[in-house]
């Protein structure tokens, strides 16, 4: 058998495994490029951005092109499921951005998610709850506080779903996606409230999952759906060091106007936009890290042929330390906008809608 041309000089397992798949290349991490827009179907398109997987540092360039009829971002080309699989493997599952703590500091807090759940109070106690990218079920455990006599079930695309269900976090874990046929008609019905929090921007077809979403409700249940905001003020001026960008793991960024006609059309009342609540107040400070962490020695990782060096390690490590610092003075700022942003029109970094499904 010839030599890998990816073979690592160690030897080392996880470098082996990332070897033997680098060396079939990346083309098949990524389907044809698109030539119209996957939510109105127009070929006026516009490239927003280029970017490279700047929080794992793994191989590859991508694009996130946007529609300039209807606004809708989305990646193209898009990955495939083998690509999805790569990129998301190693995800630091407990800080899922990989930023540091400070950035993250009002990011879904038990108090915000019980925040989330009074949301549905004024409708009374739901007897059955789906929370969708549910991931290990925090959202469920958090709400049960609220309406302690509520069953909450998760859906997720991965087994964390399965070892929320085993905390005792959840009461029934689905795995996969609510475009599933086969997982929404089992589903179909069941759920007198469903949330989406942020899961869209990583659903493959994101329309077909709010059309399972819907599906999923009983007729006068409720929908809660939260994303990032494309049209954001931060998200033009930053651009690839805008978190919510997130390449390579968002496929899409639905403007409000889109969901809210979305929705809409399928029959739905809407009753809550906000955006205030949901806005997370680290646009300056998780750029600023992101940055930094770019212009840093790179960390170790099974995807290089060869681990760092003791001297590479150290000059890492006291710069990081160093510059934590100053991603620590900017959270702080980040925090005392947050009041400003919150308020002025563009420049919250998401929304949110709660729709009612109507009997007919």
């Amino acid at each position: 058998m010839p030599p890998l041309p990816y073979a690592p000089r160690i030897y080392d397992p996880r470098r082996i495994a990332y070897a033997a798949e680098l060396a079939q290349g990346t083309d098949r991490f990524s389907e044809p490029r698109r030539e119209d827009c996957p939510w109105c179907g127009s070929a006026r398109l516009r490239t927003r951005l280029r970017a490279p997987d700047l929080l794992q540092r793994k191989p590859g360039v991508f694009a996130l092109d946007q529609c300039r009829d209807c606004g809708h971002a989305f990646q193209n080309p898009r990955l495939t499921p083998a690509g999805l699989a790569f990129y998301h493997r190693d995800h630091d599952e407990s800080d899922p951005d990989g930023l540091p703590d400070p950035v993250l500091a009002d990011r879904r807090g038990r108090r915000r998610h019980r925040g989330d759940a009074r949301l549905l109070a004024d409708v009374g106690e739901p007897e059955s709850w789906l929370d969708v990218g549910t991931g290990h079920a925090h959202f469920p455990a958090a709400a049960r506080e609220v309406f302690p006599y509520t069953a909450f079930d998760g859906l997720d695309p991965t087994e964390r779903v399965e070892r929320a269900r085993e905390a005792g976090r959840i009461e029934e874990a689905h795995i996969g996606h609510l475009a599933d046929p086969h997982l929404a008609a089992r589903l179909r019905g069941r759920y007198d409230v469903v949330s989406v929090f942020h899961h869209l921007a990583h659903a493959p077809d994101p329309r077909a999952e709010l059309r399972g979403a819907l599906a999923a409700l009983r007729p006068g249940g409720h929908l809660l759906v939260e994303l990032p905001d494309p049209r954001s003020v931060f998200a033009r001026l930053l651009g690839k060091w805008w978190l919510p960008h997130g390449q390579p793991r968002h496929l899409h960024l639905l403007p409000l106007a889109n969901l809210r006609a979305e929705l809409e059309s399928a029959g739905c009342t809407v009753l809550v936009v906000d955006r205030r609540t949901p806005h997370t107040p680290n646009d300056l400070s998780a750029a600023l890290a992101l940055l930094l962490a770019r212009l840093l020695p790179a960390p170790d990782a099974p995807w290089r042929r060869t681990p760092p060096s003791a001297a590479h390690r150290a000059v890492r490590a006291v710069l990081a330390a160093a510059t934590g610092l100053l991603v620590d003075a900017v959270a702080v700022v980040d925090l005392i906008l947050s009041p400003l942003l919150r308020r002025t029109p563009g420049l919250s970094n998401a929304y949110r809608v709660v729709v009612r499904k109507d009997a007919a």
